[in-house]
């Protein structure tokens, strides 16, 4: 015992440190808790298919991914990920149930976001592109361009005439040309209308080009089709 230390002092010593002594599975606990307030992602590999979803440990635990959570879509063969290394977040600690959910639903989410965003930056405004209409709403029409993104045709951009709703001049499943005119936020804003009146313009162009000939020329030329006629 250290000088000056009474069996007093030696005992608060051991309940200190008995209340600040965790076992190896309490801490593990602790560790995933902080993991789910964090949001952190983490590699795991699959070790494990049951019922419904498949298996894989963090901090010496073993968590259930349910199929609903494993990938955006629909999961079909479950076997497929055994083995497999995958990013996950932890969804739900319950240390009293032993229960530990992950997920990898919400990684790819972010993941798939961030792939469009920069696949709709990407696109240049002014472009023409292809598309079909998939959703009439009041406000305009959507349409699914052929690289594989969306955007809105806001309903003042759809014609040259004022329409109070797109289902006046558009359905569902057309075939449209359309003209990015916008991109932000991720977004693209394209127009029917912006292309319309370019074709107008340029048939008023064309027309101003054509030359009408004087009354002098148009009689004589009548007159030579008349030259030969017997009555």
């Amino acid at each position: 015992m250290a000088d000056n230390m009474t069996m007093d002092d030696f005992s608060k010593a051991i309940d200190a440190s008995f209340n600040t002594f965790k076992d190896e599975g309490e801490q593990a606990w602790e560790n995933l808790r902080n993991l789910k307030e964090e949001q952190s992602n983490l590699s795991v590999t699959v070790d494990g298919i049951v019922n419904k979803g498949v298996i894989a440990t963090v901090e010496g635990i073993r968590g259930f991914i349910p199929a609903s959570r494993l990938a955006l879509g629909r999961v079909e063969d479950l076997n497929e990920y055994l083995g497999k290394e995958l990013q996950v977040r932890v969804a739900e600690v319950d240390e009293e149930k032993n229960r530990l959910i992950l997920s990898c639903r919400e990684i790819l989410r972010e993941e798939a976001a961030a792939a469009k965003k920069a696949a709709v930056n990407a696109v240049a405004v002014g472009s023409v592109m292809e598309g079909v209409v998939e959703s009439l709403q009041a406000y305009g029409a959507f349409v699914r361009l052929s690289n594989g993104l969306s955007g809105l045709v806001h309903v003042s951009q759809i014609s040259n005439t004022r329409i109070k709703h797109p289902s006046v001049v558009l359905s569902e499943g057309d075939a449209v040309t359309v003209k990015v005119i916008a991109v932000k936020d991720g977004k693209l804003s394209l127009s029917i209308k912006a292309l319309q009146e370019a074709t107008e313009a340029e048939a008023e162009e064309e027309i101003e080009k054509i030359e009408i000939p004087k009354a002098e020329a148009i009689s004589t030329s009548l007159g030579d089709l008349l030259k030969g006629i017997k009555l």
